[in-house]
């Protein structure tokens, strides 16, 4: 269960650059706990880029971003603590069941994360079965599911997830839409991109030009 006590992330004229190319500019929103919030736009238009900002894998090249009033550079551990990334790369060993990737996550983020809490959460993604096998063996689309049990594990505030529905058939689509309704009954909040509807009640848009 997350910390659920009131938060709020808020962007300020963010814009980005790639190279020479700006690929947005004078973003403002925030997103509270209960809130969520989609990024649209076209191949290119800078949507990864954006959540990647959000993240603090990269620096906007204006504007600022903050969590609770404070820019998330200073914010540093407290607010790495507070987020769960789910990127498009499959961050997981392949010589490792999914598992033992879900615990060894918990391990570098500093947790403990016992046998059967890991496999609840493998099984509440759809991998009962499945959790003891190599993850070189699993599909694109449990690889995902691998991918999502770690954020549910991390107890986290905010979700960012770039294209969760990416590689999920429609029941998939279902769990990750119900997994991300929970959260947001529970005070949580989250930041996502997708290309296709969003079956989530509420909700802000942002939407990126290409």
């Amino acid at each position: 269960m997350h910390d659920t006590l009131e938060h709020e992330l808020r962007a300020t004229q963010v814009g980005c650059r790639r190279g020479r190319r700006q690929l947005f500019s004078g973003l403002d929103f925030q997103v509270r706990g209960g809130q969520w919030l989609q990024v649209r736009g076209a191949n290119g238009a800078g949507k990864t880029s954006l959540l990647r900002l959000l993240t603090g894998l990269a620096r906007p090249h204006a504007g600022s971003i903050e969590w609770n009033g404070v820019d998330i550079a200073r914010a540093g551990e407290d607010y790495r603590a507070a987020m769960a990334y789910f990127g498009h790369r499959h961050a997981v060993k392949d010589d490792l069941s999914a598992l033992e990737n879900l615990q060894l996550a918990a391990a570098l983020d500093g947790r403990l994360l016992d046998q059967r809490a890991a496999c609840a959460a493998l099984w509440r993604v759809g991998l009962r079965g499945r959790e003891a096998l190599p993850v070189r063996v699993l599909s694109q689309g449990q690889r995902r599911r691998a991918l999502l049990a770690r954020v549910l594990t991390r107890g986290a505030r905010l979700w960012i997830l770039d294209e969760p529905f990416a590689a999920l058939d429609a029941d998939g689509v279902d769990m990750v839409c119900a997994l991300v309704a929970e959260h947001l009954r529970a005070g949580g909040s989250a930041v996502l991109t997708s290309h296709q509807p969003v079956a989530l009640a509420g909700g802000q848009t942002v939407e990126l030009a290409a």
